[in-house]
Formats: C-alpha cells, sequence, structure tokens
C-alpha cells in the first residue's frame, strides 16, 4: 500500500479552506522525547500503537501523519 505525502503549501491551503485535520504524531517515544519540535494539538501515538489507539483519533477528519 502507497501512503500519499502531503505539502506544506497543502496543509495551508487545507487549513485555509476549513478542512477538518487533525495531526499524528508518531514518533518513537525517544524521537517525541528528544525533539523541540511539537505540532500543538497534535495527538501523540507511536507508529506501533497506532491500533491500541484508534478510539483517540477523530473520524470526519483528514488525518495527518509525521514523523522522523
Amino acid at each position: 500500500m502507497e501512503i500519499p505525502r502531503i505539502s506544506i503549501e497543502e496543509i495551508k491551503r487545507l487549513k485555509d479552506n476549513n478542512q477538518p485535520m487533525v495531526f499524528l504524531d508518531s514518533r518513537n517515544p525517544q524521537a517525541w522525547a528528544g525533539s523541540d519540535e511539537k505540532i500543538p494539538g497534535a495527538i501523540r501515538v507511536p507508529a506501533d500503537q497506532v491500533i491500541q489507539h484508534l478510539k483517540e483519533i477523530p473520524k470526519g477528519r483528514t488525518i495527518i501523519t509525521y514523523c522522523t
């Protein structure tokens, strides 16, 4: 399965068009703890734990996942 990539410009366009979206920070705990860069309001779920946390991810929104 190919995962589509999204550019910063596309995210800005979605935001400007009031597209409901959620950011999912899927970095592992070490990468997350070692970073000063965090998106406010992002849901933090390591990639290997997404299934266990599906109830925390809002439905009906574009999901933008990022990691290192």
